[in-house]
């Protein structure tokens, strides 16, 4: 059977993307994205989504084999790949070059190492590797443990309050120092907690003695990989430096593990690698060489 391409629509592709990411699930991102990827930025108020319909699919018959999105910014183009279609690879980085990324002076393809085609590829049409950085994950192989320091608590299971995670979010990312304090419009909190995959009994946050939060870990447990993808994590400025994120994570990660998770994702800062994870995978970006 032939393979088709077709544009991303936003009001109905949703669901087909997110099992074909769990279709293709790696946790060194061989094939692609982790599933919630997507879904958690069409579903933040960070994400400029305005021209998502020129994504690409790939289909092969009712089955996608092939996904090319950007993100955020909306210069930053992805590539998803089903098994056994590696010969999409060259086709797939063609549009992204000719319809993605708004034109070769911003865009930039955003491949992982694993990646070795789509590497190839990049390179053959004219990219240069501008630069990188690994990712760290917990993979549940050796025991992580770190406790809370005297005076906080975390929440249980389900308490986690939206305005206070909201506002927590807004001092953690330091908008208050760069923007002005927290204004209490939790609307795009409320957004994101309707996002299909989002699971908010998962969540998590660290409180201080006086009810307000300190820490805060979003979570979208992803059964199907058994997969505890995190995101976000922050922490209070006038609260870090005492281990509560780590001490969030170990927390998070034995909850996790309970529901039967092998992976639990990190992030890309030091402070992964410092409290014990390990290399998940690795992000490069690449860009357009200028014509001579």
């Amino acid at each position: 059977m032939a393979v088709t391409f077709r544009n991303f629509r936003l009001l109905c592709d949703h669901q087909a993307v997110y099992d074909f990411l769990c279709d293709i699930y790696s946790p060194d991102h061989a094939n692609g994205v982790m599933p919630p990827f997507v879904e958690y930025a069409l579903c933040s108020d960070w994400m400029d989504a305005s021209l998502c319909h020129r994504w690409g699919i790939w289909e092969e018959g009712e089955k996608m084999v092939g996904f090319c999105f950007t993100e955020n910014p909306r210069t930053d183009v992805y590539f998803c790949l089903r098994p056994g279609y590696e010969n999409l690879a060259e086709e797939m980085v063609k549009y992204a070059d000719e319809s993605l990324g708004e034109g070769d002076e911003k865009r930039r393809l955003v491949i992982f190492e694993a990646q070795q085609l789509f590497l190839q590829q990049a390179e053959k049409a004219g990219y240069y590797k501008e630069f990188g950085y690994t990712e760290y994950g917990y993979f549940y192989d050796v025991p992580f443990e770190r406790k809370l320091p005297q005076g906080y608590r975390f929440t249980a299971p389900g308490e986690v309050d939206a305005a206070k995670a909201d506002e927590c979010c807004w001092k953690g990312f330091d908008h208050e120092a760069e923007e002005g304090p927290w204004d209490g419009d939790i609307e795009s909190a409320l957004h994101l907690a309707t996002a299909p995959h989002f699971t908010p009994d998962c969540a998590m946050a660290v409180v201080d003695e006086q009810g307000n939060y300190a820490c805060y870990g979003g979570m979208w447990w992803t059964e199907r990989n058994r997969l505890a993808y995190l995101e976000p994590l922050c922490t209070v400025p006038e609260h870090r430096k005492k281990g509560l994120a780590a001490a969030l994570l170990s927390e998070m990660a034995r909850r996790m593990g309970e529901k039967g998770a092998t992976v639990m994702t990190g992030g890309g800062d030091i402070f992964y690698q410092k409290i014990g994870f390990k290399p998940l995978c690795t992000w490069s970006f690449w860009k357009k060489r200028k014509q001579e």
